[in-house]
């Protein structure tokens, strides 16, 4: 695994922060509105931020 961190991760990482592990749920719920508008690369882009939130949650990252 890679030390250095990615734009999707720094983004959740920061949203993780100050809105704690809300955000992960949050941010499925706009990629789920997303798709459903037709957004399918939005989505998708969403989805990615929220599994980075999740890994940074999962490696304490997130202090949530």
């Amino acid at each position: 695994m890679s030390l250095r961190r990615t734009h999707d991760e720094d983004i959740a990482l920061t949203m993780l922060e100050r809105h704690r592990i809300a955000v992960m749920w949050e941010l499925h719920l706009i990629a789920a509105k997303a798709y459903r508008e037709g957004s399918k690369a939005s989505a998708a882009a969403i989805i990615e931020i929220a599994d980075a939130a999740e890994r940074g949650w999962m490696r304490g990252n997130g202090r949530a």
